[in-house]
């Protein structure tokens, strides 16, 4: 291997807005921040190219959110980066029209991601963020980082400055604690649902399957292992710590807890009421998908109608105690049952841990920063109402969060729904105007008893307060 040489350094022209990591969230940004001519912005990942739950992109699976969930329409409607528009280069909104989907498939949702990516000039992917600094003299941030190639190997050292940065690095699969050793061994499948489809046909191989996980990306995965199993010989386990297999809160206004009125309402929440109310709400983001419930039901059913039930056990209210090996090939679960304080144990084959994910650790990332980072009672960072981590005043700039602020903004901020208005948001405060008009009010709900602010009276005759834009068309 060479020694990686620096890359030119851009400190004559410092960027105004700096990303890192390069998901839906960030991608998001930078297609909103494309058609703003006097901002400088370049996003950084360590990725070949864009990819989104690559693991979970199991055939028929949907997204969570209607397509208006898309990167950009629910800040800026005419904007070349919508799904519409995608569809529109590819020939096909006359199919999506009579298909009358309001939710998309995973894949198309991967696929939209990746056509945006390929087309913003601003994305820089095979960049591996090193370090992070503030310059007092310089008055800007540094970024130091390492360019790679195809390979994954150093192939030059850079250094970018910015006026400010907006990390988006995303979350990290979760394996709880005692299940950690088992899913380092190589003998052993024990795998983490975001690498499912990797290992999918060595899952269907082994005898006897287990998954734990009781929210979408566990059923889904036992839906799609039932479906691949001879009846009446399925061997399948699914275990969930939730008292029951919940379905997703969907209905119309329980949806509103997914709108900026209530991000404002939960930040303006004591800390220690927001801590106790997240765990309240896990139905809102961690429940199943209604239609999944009834397929998981429809085909067991199926299964049964020639007399019969199939080798099939869902258990909720159950948690993995510990767990070990039983010889090289074979994992044993020692089970507790929360409300019948009962425990018990299962030997099985595999193991798929849909257990969800948490906010990736950027300590080592923002170390030089950290002196500078405000926090709260627990140790968590202080984020204000623009998504800003709350620095020490000696720092000019700004940094920036996208879906780590869970904490402090609820459990909107891992919503796709939500991804436009935080990006608007954030372009609004960099640019210190109002490139991104956003609505006074966007919920039915009044969240607490604070008298809301009188909307401003349209005269769609004399004002146009959203001018369309001329477009060119994406290729």
């Amino acid at each position: 291997m060479t020694t990686p040489q620096p890359a030119p350094s851009a400190a004559d022209q410092p960027l105004d807005l700096a990303g890192i990591g390069i998901g839906p969230f960030n991608l998001s940004l930078a297609a909103l921040a494309h058609p703003l001519p006097d901002l400088r912005a370049a996003f950084y990942d360590q990725n070949t190219a864009f990819q989104w739950h690559p693991g979970l992109l199991i055939e028929g699976t949907t997204v969570q959110v209607p397509f208006l969930a898309d990167l950009v329409t629910l800040a800026d409607p005419t904007s070349p980066w919508s799904f519409l528009n995608y569809l529109r280069t590819r020939e096909r909104l006359y199919p999506f029209y009579f298909a009358e989907r309001q939710h998309i498939q995973r894949a198309e949702y991967d696929a939209y991601c990746r056509w945006v990516s390929e087309n913003l000039e601003s994305l820089h992917f095979d960049h591996q963020i090193d370090a992070v600094r503030w310059n007092p003299e310089r008055v800007l941030f540094e970024i130091d980082y390492t360019q790679l190639d195809r390979e994954g190997e150093a192939e030059a050292l850079g250094r970018a400055y910015t006026r400010n940065l907006v990390l988006g690095v995303g979350t990290a699969p979760y394996v709880p604690e005692p299940l950690r050793p088992l899913a380092e061994a190589p003998a052993v499948p024990v795998i983490h649902s975001a690498d499912y489809l990797a290992h999918r046909e060595r899952l269907l191989a082994a005898e006897h399957i287990t998954v734990i996980g009781s929210g979408q990306s566990g059923a889904e995965i036992f839906l799609d292992l039932l479906r691949q199993r001879p009846t009446g010989r399925e061997k399948l386990h699914w275990l969930a710590r939730t008292p029951a297999f919940a379905p997703m809160e969907y209905s119309k206004l329980g949806l509103e807890h997914f709108t900026p009125d209530y991000t404002h309402y939960f930040r303006a929440l004591p800390e220690g009421v927001r801590d106790q109310l997240l765990p309240q709400q896990w139905q809102l983001h961690k429940g199943i998908a209604p239609d999944t419930i009834t397929a998981i039901h429809d085909e067991l059913y199926r299964r049964s109608l020639h007399g019969g039930w199939p080798d099939a056990t869902l258990t909720p209210g159950v948690f993995v105690r510990t767990a070990g090996r039983v010889g090289t090939t074979r994992v044993e679960l020692h089970l507790e049952h929360t409300q019948q304080n009962a425990r018990s144990r299962l030997t099985t084959d595999a193991v798929v841990l849909a257990t969800g994910y948490r906010e990736r650790r950027v300590e080592t990332l923002l170390a030089a920063l950290d002196p500078y980072i405000r926090r709260d009672s627990s140790g968590r960072p202080r984020i204000d109402e623009h998504h800003r981590l709350v620095l020490d005043p000696l720092v000019k700039g700004a940094v920036h969060v996208q879906n780590a602020e869970l904490h402090t903004h609820g459990v909107g901020a891992p919503d796709l729904g939500l991804a436009a208005w935080r990006s608007a948001t954030i372009l609004n405060t960099v640019t210190g105007k109002t490139v991104y008009p956003l609505p006074d009010r966007t919920a039915f709900t009044t969240f607490g008893l604070e008298p809301r602010p009188v909307p401003r009276p349209q005269h769609p005759a004399s004002e146009n307060r959203n001018p369309i834009p001329r477009q060119l068309p994406v290729h």
